[in-house]
């Protein structure tokens, strides 16, 4: 595995426009997991988070001079990433669907079917609960829970309120629960 790189070396890279091109690839190298699985989280499909990802590295691409490293570059690629993840969730819902055999299954069963999915049927159980979540308690759970994101940083990325995403967490945290209990 290679050294990660500070994020001042990568800034200086990015601000160069002699070295634009080898910061932003350091950029994806160095995050290119971590975003993937944030992604993944609210998307869940494997093939999904794959395009959602790539649009969301297109994105940034196409606006890296936007980027005055007022925040990490984390933050900023996240705030692209999941923003891209959210858009695409609000066009699968909005989009018209032919009834297929996967309609009939849930979440749960959708994910254990999935090769790339290697959690167990209580990960997948936990997957069905966050996919039934608000957009905004989706996204700071999954933020929160799986990323152990600090309140402050899902702020940046969300532009919420740290007491609304607190707020929204424990609701979440609730509804999960509830979700659970009715399965016993």
């Amino acid at each position: 595995m290679t050294e990660p790189f500070d994020d001042s070396q990568i800034v200086s890279l990015i601000k160069d426009p002699r070295t634009i091109r080898e910061g932003f690839e350091k950029t994806i190298r160095q995050y290119n997991e971590k975003l993937y699985w944030q992604v993944r989280r609210i998307v869940l499909i494997h093939e999904d988070a794959d395009d959602v990802l790539q649009n969301a590295f297109l994105k940034a691409w196409s606006s890296i001079d936007t980027f005055h490293g007022d925040s990490k570059i984390y933050t900023w690629l996240s705030r692209i990433a999941i923003n891209e993840a959210l858009d695409f969730i609000r066009k699968q819902k909005n989009k018209p669907t032919f009834s297929t055999d996967d309609d009939d299954l849930g979440i749960a069963n959708r994910l254990m079917a999935d090769e790339y999915f290697n959690g167990d049927e209580t990960e997948a159980q936990l997957q069905e609960a966050i996919a039934q979540l608000p957009e905004v308690q989706k996204t700071v759970f999954t933020l929160r829970y799986f990323e152990e994101m600090k309140y402050s940083d899902i702020s940046k990325i969300t532009g919420t309120t740290e007491g609304g995403l607190k707020a929204s967490y424990h609701i979440a945290v609730k509804k999960i629960t509830e979700f659970f209990k009715q399965r016993d």
